[in-house]
């Protein structure tokens, strides 16, 4: 074996750069990198070129004639030739006396010949001035020619393989597509084919191996135990010359193929930037040319010493024999590319058969016959089904004939299940197919990729070919949202999301990719600046899904711009903070002031958490354009915030008054997965979307998915694949969007606000993200989650994503997303700043945390209406609530007869072409006769009310389980025409310019129902508005909603309600259901004036009570526990003049002139307290015993406690024995809280003597004989002397 020519072993072809660098190093040792000079001082022979045994050619050193120190000969260097026209030689004939005439010249020919000759002009031998030279080889160039010299000495072979590039060629489509739409880069087929050959070699380490010689000049082989990749680069030097560098990516075998793209473009990157270093040059095995890229079908390249194999890949291009066929032609006959491999290897340590086996084995990967294109897409990240390799169909023209209608159904199956191959988890890659999405499922494959077939319409479109159709269905249903809206029935609502869906791709524009930054970078520093400044205060933030705030602001700007009057949003406390800073316009010195602990609530006693809080404020869109926002408060009660928003929405739009032509203010419920999967309110709140009596013209629902509720992931939480599966019975479309991608979440945001606009119905989107902390700031979820915050804590945010993927698509530069990040940080700090100095006056500390709740509270005077929502702080209050709103002056309970009168005229005037029920014509005219001569019942002494009411213009709103007509009938406000249906409202039809009765029977349900009469009455403070339950004890189902709103928002938030519940309520032996509206419960969460309990026990009573709490200000809710026993009870009815005077009287004393009489004797020493239906069998067993010693008293007000009026009506009875009587068990009713509450000076100091039924868990007994047992009991004690 000759001798090598290098210097230093293992650097193969980039020996030329040594010398180099050893050149510089011996002019300036500082010139070169510590790792050259350490190689120079260390090894005094590298870089030093001995000269070859043998010349390679007939010259040496540079020209052929010149040896060093030979005798110099004379040449003679000829002139360059001067090519000038010569003008012709002509004789000057004319006359001396005439002006000179112009020199002559020629044309051009006209000869063909002439002119072929002209424009290829014979050389002039024996002018030419060129001569032949030679010139020295150097550097780079003079090492590659010794190196090309070297190889000649290495026996070495070539296999060559022809491999089909079809799959190469798609998959990497797919692969680019994918990242220019994401991330950005892209993949070369010389990053693919290598990594194929990287992974071949792993498997087949037989061919990566070299061979040298030992000490001894024996031959070994050389088996290295990684893979080091070697890849020409062409870069140009300081020179202007074009040099060859070959680094080598070590360990390839232990990567990836991201890891391998990364370390591949990170070399090209180091060389073109000349900073490659002297390891990069080093222990290459294998390396890869690419010929192909000239158009080259393959070569056979030199084999550098101290390798064993070098790779050629050869031009990708269809067979020769098909060059001139058209592209039709090449998709029928299934005509692909061809790429030539070629294997050269050192045959001395690797043989042909092995060398074959390897291209056999890179084959197979590039065809993905092993996996190789799913762990490529795995690495990737590309979550995407790659094409794989199948042989192409025979021709059968049946077959053919069916394609279509299977390319139809494929299309179908993309529309209903594209969302289940849709990258929407943030979290991981996660690879998502389905049989129905495979093109194999349909007699289809790669080779039908290029033939075109019939659309249906796809698209805009009649044919496309199966790779268009795929590719417009993979972006409308398969890139980072899923879309589900093949469920719903309309075929107008399908049809109008596929011309919205299935389109070409549109990026958006510069300005709304700024306008998305920007909105990421101030949802991201506003958590991470709480998190800095108020280290473990609890804020439940929204990291891992500040999308959520690019999809407020496209929906809030899309509302803006199209003029809509407001929009409320409904939320729970994750992200809420940020959503009110950043979104509804809450200052965020009001935040930092609520973190100091100093934050004061207008109107608002004992107040609440910052993260409850809710605001109105002004959203600024672009493009100048703003509108209304409003944040409803909401406790920790997830859901309960759904149905009070869209009550509130809808009063809202009721007083715009614009009907269904309008719904300009829009609500936006923001939910929890784990809540909206398993909350039943949500279920409830959705299936009132179209309801008549709730329709809001379709609300926007954002679901926060960070995949997890609390600690229980959703394998526990749900038996559905979505969160979101129930809704699909409601037919609202759903959208799942990856929250990594703030484009497409913004892109979505626009659908759902145009399909609301459209249609006016819900529509969901699903924002799948994550939770980068605990459920608050205090908790660790890696205790039991770890596998799923490991992901997490390796996660960038979505803003680090989003920005990475701007400047990787080029879409910025790094320094705009720093300008961004920069500018928002400042105004941070300054904001903070300004707070803390307007807080403690110096900016360095604030003072008490409960200085300022205190002095708030004392200045807060609840009980008068010109005090309550007075500004105490700089937090917003909605118009609702500011004080006096919907004041009425000069109002009195009671109302003239001709108003009565007129309202039971109404009862009768109904129009000529209506047909009353037989059974209810008495009825009604019993009405009419009642308002002149008496006798009026419970349902009319309502209807009294609510007329009356209508004609002072004041809105009514009832709703509730079979209102119009009531549970009991006795309302029939709303009466149906008994031969056509058509419906009838007689108190619709009192004066004209009354004001709008609007009765609607709901659905049967609490929860929502109530919450939405609720947020009504909270919008509508100049109206009353009531909700009643079929029995009393079914509001039960909302007690949420009375424990977080109707009791307790007054104190918490200062939000006023004036809802009016109706419960019915009473022992009437019907068992243990239906009997109680739980009067207790009620009571135990009276306090501090919140609301009124009522217990009225006559239709004027309840008539004066509605009044009056229409128009008491301030504001609160009122619980009426309306009877079933006394609605048709003649002893129950009440005289025209109860109507026409008096007020309501909170406690009802003696009524009876001989019990009067009696008392005046000191004769009565028994008192009966009692309250409701009781007093009616009380006041019969003492007209029945004639008993003139006992004394009743009715309670109508259960709270809040009259006292005076009580000591009045107890006045007349003084050193009577005091008796409470109810006919509910001794452990409910009012007692519980009675004997708590009841003076001790009215009662002597002692509590009063109980008669009731005894202590029971259940409120009523189950047997008609036992209850009227029970009953007469109580009456009998009531009376009994011992």
């Amino acid at each position: 074996m000759p001798t090598q020519d290098q210097t230093s072993p293992g650097f193969g072809a980039n020996e030329w750069m040594v010398e180099e660098m050893r050149a510089a190093w011996s002019a300036d040792p500082s010139s070169v990198s510590p790792q050259w000079r350490e190689l120079f001082e260390t090894d005094p022979s590298a870089g030093l070129r001995r000269p070859s045994l043998t010349p390679s050619n007939g010259f040496a050193n540079g020209s052929a004639s010149s040896a060093p120190g030979g005798p110099r000969r004379a040449t003679i260097t000829p002139q360059a030739a001067v090519l000038q026209r010569r003008s012709s030689a002509v004789q000057d004939v004319t006359r001396s006396d005439l002006p000179p005439a112009p020199p002559s010249d020629t044309a051009p020919p006209t000869s063909p010949y002439a002119q072929r000759l002209a424009a290829h002009p014979a050389h002039d031998l024996e002018g030419d001035g060129c001569e032949d030279s030679s010139i020295r080889l150097k550097g780079a160039a003079a090492r590659t020619a010794k190196n090309m010299d070297d190889s000649l000495s290495m026996p070495t072979a070539t296999s060559a393989r022809a491999v089909p590039a079809k799959v190469l060629i798609e998959n990497r489509a797919v692969i680019n597509s994918h990242l220019a739409r994401t991330r950005g880069g892209k993949v070369s087929f010389t990053h693919l084919i290598g990594w194929a050959v990287v992974e071949s070699l792993s498997e087949m380490p037989s061919m990566n191996v070299s061979y040298g010689v030992d000490e001894a000049g024996k031959p070994v082989l050389n088996e290295p135990a990684h893979v080091a990749f070697g890849l020409a680069i062409d870069v140009p030097g300081a020179d202007g010359q074009r040099r060859l560098l070959v680094p080598s990516i070590k360990q390839a075998d232990l990567m990836d193929l991201s890891r391998f793209v990364e370390a591949y473009e990170g070399l090209v990157a180091k060389a073109r930037q000349n900073k490659l270093d002297l390891d990069d040059f080093r222990g290459t095995t294998v390396t890869l040319t690419n010929p192909g890229m000239i158009g080259t079908l393959h070569s056979v390249p030199r084999l550098m010493p101290g390798q064993g194999l070098i790779v050629g890949v050869g031009s990708m291009d269809y067979p020769a024999a098909f060059a001139g066929a058209s592209p039709d032609t090449l998709a029928r006959q299934g005509i692909g590319k061809v790429v030539t491999l070629t294997s050269t290897y050192d045959h001395r340590v690797i043989q042909g058969a092995a060398s074959g086996e390897f291209l056999r084995l890179v084959e197979r990967k590039l065809l993905g016959l092993d996996g190789f294109w799913s762990r490529a897409f795995e690495s990737l990240r590309i979550p995407l089904e790659p094409v794989e390799w199948v042989r192409d169909t025979t021709y059968d023209p049946e077959l053919e004939t069916g394609k279509p209608a299977r390319v139809a159904e494929l299309i179908h199956a993309f529309r209903q299940r594209g969302h289940l191959a849709a990258d929407t988890d943030p979290l991981t890659y996660r690879l998502r197919r389905h049989p129905d999405l495979d093109i194999t499922s349909y007699g289809l494959s790669l080779w039908d990729l290029d033939r075109s077939f019939p659309t249906r319409g796809l698209g805009g479109r009649d044919r496309a070919t199966l790779r268009e159709i795929l590719k417009m269905l993979h972006d409308a249903y398969c890139r980072t949202v899923g879309v589900e809206y093949m469920h719903i029935q309309d075929p107008a609502q399908r049809t109008w999301w596929q011309e919205r869906l299935e389109r070409d791709w549109e990026d958006i524009g510069d300005e709304e990719r700024r306008r998305i930054l920007t909105k990421l970078e101030q949802a991201e520093a506003f958590e991470t600046f709480l998190q800095t400044k108020y280290v473990g205060q609890k804020r439940f933030s929204l990291e891992g899904g500040e999308s959520l705030i690019v999809a407020l602001d496209r929906l809030l700007d899309a509302a803006a711009h199209d003029g809509l009057d407001e929009v409320v949003i409904g939320m729970a406390h994750r992200g809420r903070l940020n959503v009110l800073t950043n979104i509804a316009g809450k200052s965020y010195g009001q935040v930092f002031d609520e973190f100091e602990g100093n934050g004061v609530i207008e109107g608002a006693g004992t107040g609440d958490v910052k993260y409850h809080l809710g605001t109105v404020g002004v959203f600024s869109g672009t493009d100048g354009v703003s509108t209304r926002v409003s944040l409803a408060a909401n406790p920790s009660h997830l859901e309960t915030v759904d149905g009070v928003v869209e009550g509130i929405v809808r009063a809202k739009q009721d007083r715009i008054g614009l009907g269904e032509k309008g719904y300009t203010v829009m609500p936006v419920l923001v939910h929890g997965d784990a809540a909206f999967a398993g909350q039943g309110v949500v279920y409830e709140t959705l299936n009132m979307s179209q309801l008549p009596a709730y329709r809001t013209g379709g609300t926007v629902h954002i679901i926060v998915n960070n995949q997890i509720g609390f600690t229980t992931g959703a394998a526990s939480a749900r038996s559905t694949t979505y969160a979101t599966d129930l809704a699909k019975g409601l037919q609202v479309p759903i959208f799942h969007v990856n929250a990594d991608d703030p484009e497409t979440v913004a892109r979505t945001a626009r659908h759902a606000y145009e399909y609301r606009r459209t249609f006016h119905k819900d529509v969901i989107i699903d924002l799948i993200c994550y939770r980068r902390r605990g459920h608050n700031e205090g908790d660790d979820p890696s205790m039991t989650q770890p596998l799923m915050y490991r992901l997490i804590d390796s996660l960038d945010s979505t803003r680090g994503v989003y920005t990475a993927a701007l400047v990787g698509r080029g879409d910025i530069t790094p320094e705009e997303a720093r300008e961004i990040a920069e500018n928002y940080q400042g105004e941070l700090e300054r904001i903070f700043t300004e707070a803390r100095i307007q807080i403690t006056g110096d900016g360095k500390g604030s003072r008490d945390p409960g200085e300022a709740a205190v002095s708030g509270a004392a200045a807060q005077d609840l009980s008068d209406p010109t005090k309550v929502g007075v500004p105490l702080s700089s937090l917003e209050v909605p118009y609702s609530q500011q004080a006096g709103s919907g004041m009425m002056l000069g109002w009195t309970s009671a109302v003239p007869r001709d108003v009565v009168e007129r309202i039971g005229d109404a009862q009768v005037a109904w129009p000529d072409s209506f047909t009353v029920h037989p059974k209810l014509q008495a009825m009604l005219a019993k009405r009419r006769e009642a308002t002149r001569e008496g006798g009026i019942d419970w349902g009319l002494g309502e209807l009294i009310a609510l007329g009356s009411l209508l004609m002072e213009g004041v809105p009514i709103r009832i709703a509730g389980e079979d209102a119009r007509r009531a549970t009991f009938a006795q309302r029939h406000a709303v009466l149906h025409d008994h031969v056509s249906g058509q419906e009838w409202t007689p108190l619709s039809f009192l004066t004209p310019d009354q004001a709008p009765l609007e009765i609607y029977d709901s659905l049967l349900s609490e929860y929502a129902a109530l919450a939405f009469e609720y947020g009504y009455s909270v919008e509508r403070p100049e109206g009353l508005t009531m909700w009643e339950a079929q029995f009393g004890d079914f509001a039960n189902g909302a007690q949420s909603v009375i424990d977080e709103y109707v009791t307790s928002a007054a104190q918490k938030w200062g939000q006023r309600s004036g809802l009016v519940m109706l419960l019915p309520h009473g022992q009437e032996g019907q068992g243990p259901d239906h009997s109680s509206g739980r009067i207790e419960r009620y009571l135990q969460m009276c306090a501090q004036d919140n609301m009124l309990v009522a217990q009225p026990s006559t239709p004027a009573s309840y008539f004066h009570l509605l009044r009056e709490h229409t128009y008491h200000r301030p504001r609160r809710p009122l619980i009426v526990f309306t009877p079933k026993q006394l609605l048709r009870l003649k002893a129950a009815c009440s005289p025209v003049e109860d109507f026409t005077s008096g007020t309501f009287q909170p406690v009802i004393g003696e009524v009876d002139d001989a019990v009067l009489a009696t008392a005046q004797d000191q004769g009565v020493d028994r008192v009966l307290l009692c309250s409701g239906r009781v007093y009616y069998d009380l006041l019969a067993q003492r007209t029945k015993t004639g008993d003139t010693s006992t004394a009743i008293v009715r309670l109508e007000q259960l709270y809040p406690l009259e006292t005076s009026a009580i000591a009045e009506a107890l006045a007349p009875f003084s050193g009577a024995e005091l008796v409470w009587v109810q006919d509910e068990p001794a452990n409910q009713g009012m007692w519980p809280y009675l004997a708590l509450h009841l003076p001790t000076d009215l009662t002597g100091g002692v509590l009063p003597t109980l008669v009731s039924r005894p202590e029971a868990a259940a409120p009523a007994v189950g047997t008609a004989g036992v209850h009227r047992a029970q009953q007469e009991e109580i009456i009998h004690q009531a009376f009994a002397r011992d």
